[in-house]
């Protein structure tokens, strides 16, 4: 990973970019004064003594006293799951504290870009209880392949139509054509996402709990795996 997208991914675990520079500078050399760290990044001075201060007030950093203070990295483990651990504690409060609690709407959501789009179908995937059917590229479901296989370990059924090998002990697995950038994923014949991945940020699914929608979709899964067993059959 090159420099910019390691400071980039560390902007994600709250640091500011001159934070997340700052940080692996002190990685690279060690100890550092205010000063040194910022010669070595071509910071400003004021700017740098603001985002060590900073690392220091995020947990990222320690001091150390002395003639002049240097700076000291907390290790990116230590860092990522203080962090991580943060704001888990801060997730369970917020759920204690929550308002009110309303069921999934049964309309149509739109999901847009990858990122949300992979994290939908893994939340799907987590909080499914009995049943899931996926039909996307193998490529994708590689993606999703720990959140399958903890779902079969609690004896639920995953049944998946791809177009290439899958071996995930537990899940049937249908071979179908080329899928490209199509997935469909039904948990629990309750809830149902459909749409293009791998476009980036202009991928879109579409998500509904609306009964009408999700029966639709799973005839349409059903159809297809009685065509796979009926070609197979005269095969």
């Amino acid at each position: 990973m090159d420099t910019s997208r390691f400071t980039e991914k560390l902007t994600s675990f709250g640091l500011t970019r001159q934070e997340a520079a700052l940080y692996l500078c002190l990685m690279q050399n060690g100890e550092l004064t205010g000063y040194e760290a910022a010669k070595q990044t071509g910071i400003s001075r004021s700017n740098a003594y603001n985002a060590l201060a900073g690392l220091v007030e995020k947990g990222a950093a320690y001091t150390k006293e002395g003639a002049a203070v240097r700076y000291h990295t907390v290790a990116l483990e230590e860092f990522c799951t203080n962090k991580i651990r943060a704001l888990e504690e801060l997730k369970e409060e917020l759920k204690e504290h929550l308002p009110c609690k309303k069921t999934d709407a049964e309309g149509y959501l739109t999901i847009t870009g990858d990122t949300h789009i992979r994290d939908k179908v893994r939340n799907m995937l987590a909080a499914s209880k009995e049943r899931m059917y996926l039909s996307m590229a193998a490529d994708y479901v590689a993606l999703f392949e720990q959140e399958i296989k903890q779902a079969i370990e609690k004896g639920q059924k995953a049944v998946i139509l791809t177009d290439g090998p899958v071996s995930i002990p537990g899940a049937v697995a249908y071979r179908t054509e080329r899928k490209d950038m199509q997935i469909g994923v039904i948990t629990d014949s309750a809830y149902v996402l459909t749409g293009e991945y791998g476009r980036g940020g202009i991928s879109t699914c579409l998500y509904s709990g609306q009964p009408n929608f999700v029966q639709v979709f799973k005839d349409s899964m059903h159809n297809e795996i009685k065509l796979i067993q009926l070609l197979k059959g005269e095969q």
